[in-house]
């Protein structure tokens, strides 16, 4: 390896792994977010934090690459023509191209590994992560009871406390409501004060309670939980109780991952592609279905033939007080025409969901190619723009690459959604952004080449004298 590109990817590394550990803790804030509610209260412990983050953080690293790469390709190339490095090496009569060719060839073997890394790493990171996350919102919240208010967490007690001491453990007031046997507010215990510490690894909750009565109510039928004849109410007065209560339902229940295997996320190309054919077979099954489903919602009627000669003999009066037979026949005809639109309306429902969820599973096959070809893309957006502004640090470059990002972020939305509908292809939709952004990047780097003053004003001022000149 010669100087020069010892010299340029040295330039390119570090801005590059800076701004992508910066953008993919951006990412994850921002997509944590939304979880947030279902994190907090739970008692999950730093170890579960830490593993749901990893995986997510690994979720979120295909789409932080691109916009890295354009960040730090910017960034290196700004700087080295802020310092005028560019310019020395381009006297020296190396050009552009022979500039870019090492950082090109890094971006090249960046995106095969990103492209691997979305099809083998990321499914078994988001089987991981989303298991564990369901997990977690069924995971009731932590142990926490509070002053003047019940608390329903444990199954089948009711609890409520006057006052909690500051070091949490010793209470005043307390009273119990037992619906352990399902009877009821029949059996309540009341004390003065108590002590409320864990027990057996934190397994069970211990509440010792002090000078105290229970109330309960004996001779309940178990049916109906009404009090049965002979119904009488026990009082009994304790100086020290002493209950365990079972706090394995506050553990953290691992779920099964098979269960999550089916979903879109969790599926390599090659599944992706068996479920997607599955759903186009499965459509075409139900539109060519449709006629033989539709049949016996039609039928023709006749009046009947003795009902006809019976008319027939009557005098003309009479005929005319007799129900025309066809009355029932526009009867039937009209509930089969509403049996039929509501079929019709139903079956088109349906056939909409299955396109639909089709189309979905090949936007996820086409989503790791599109993603992984978005470095490129943006590295033939960023290097050349870099050279062309010669600005460097996390000021301009910062700016544009946002921008850009914005635009390749709203097309690839734009596309995934126009391909889910039906409106494009999925393939077109998907691989739209990539194909809009790539004729820039593409000019920019003929600009680059040719080391022109694109974004500053004298050329804007220049280019609109000559619009009027050929105006005039």
């Amino acid at each position: 390896m010669k100087k020069l590109d010892k010299l340029i990817l040295k330039s390119f590394l570090g801005p590059f792994f800076l701004t992508f550990a910066v953008v993919e803790f951006i990412l994850l804030t921002q997509y944590m977010l939304k979880y947030l509610d279902d994190l907090v209260g739970k008692d999950l412990g730093i170890q579960v934090i830490i593993q749901l983050l990893g995986y997510f953080s690994l979720n979120m690293a295909p789409v932080a690459l691109p916009l890295a790469v354009l960040i730090s390709s910017l960034m290196t190339f700004g700087n080295l023509g802020e310092h005028h490095e560019l310019t020395a090496i381009k006297t020296s009569g190396i050009s552009l191209l022979r500039i870019l060719r090492p950082l090109f060839i890094f971006t090249v073997f960046l995106s095969i590994g990103a492209f691997l890394f979305n099809e083998k790493v990321v499914p078994k990171a988001n089987l991981k992560a989303y298991s564990l996350l369901w997990d977690i919102r069924q995971k009731k919240p932590s142990l926490d009871i509070k002053e003047n208010v019940f608390y329903n967490g444990i199954p089948g007690y009711s609890i409520k406390i006057e006052e909690k001491l500051e070091d949490g453990t010793f209470l005043k007031g307390v009273m119990i409501y037992d619906h352990s046997n399902a009877s009821g507010n029949t059996n309540v215990i009341l004390a003065d004060s108590g002590r409320m510490y864990m027990k057996y690894n934190e397994q069970f909750l211990a509440l010792d309670l002090y000078s105290g009565q229970i109330f309960a109510e004996e001779g309940q039928s178990s049916m109906n939980y009404q009090p049965s004849a002979g119904t009488g109410f026990v009082r009994q007065k304790f100086k020290e109780n002493n209950l365990l209560f079972n706090l394995s339902s506050f553990n953290l229940d691992r779920t099964r991952e098979d269960l999550f295997k089916g979903s879109k996320m969790m599926l390599n190309i090659k599944e992706l592609r068996n479920v997607t054919d599955s759903l186009r077979k499965q459509l075409g099954n139900d539109k060519r279905s449709v006629s033989s489903q539709l049949m016996p919602y039609y039928s023709y009627f006749k009046p009947d033939s003795s009902i006809l000669k019976a008319n027939a003999k009557l005098p003309k009066i009479a005929k005319k007080e007799v129900p025309a037979p066809t009355l029932d026949v526009y009867s039937m005809a009209a509930n089969k025409a509403r049996n039929v639109r509501s079929f019709t309306t139903a079956y088109s429902e349906k056939l909409k969901l299955t396109f639909r969820e089709a189309n979905n599973f090949e936007i996820e096959i086409f989503r790791k190619y599109t993603q992984s070809f978005a470095c490129l893309i943006m590295f033939l957006i960023g290097a050349p723009l870099g050279a062309i502004i010669k600005k460097g640090g996390l000021g301009m470059p910062v700016i544009i690459s946002i921008l850009f990002f914005i635009i390749f972020y709203v097309l690839t939305i734009l596309g995934e959604k126009w391909g889910r509908e039906g409106l494009v292809y999925v393939a077109a939709g998907m691989w739209a952004a990539n194909f809009i952004l790539l004729p820039i990047g593409m000019f920019f780097l003929y600009q680059a080449r040719n080391d022109s003053n694109l974004l500053e004003f004298d050329f804007f001022k220049n280019l609109r004298m000559k619009l009027q000149k050929n105006n005039l």
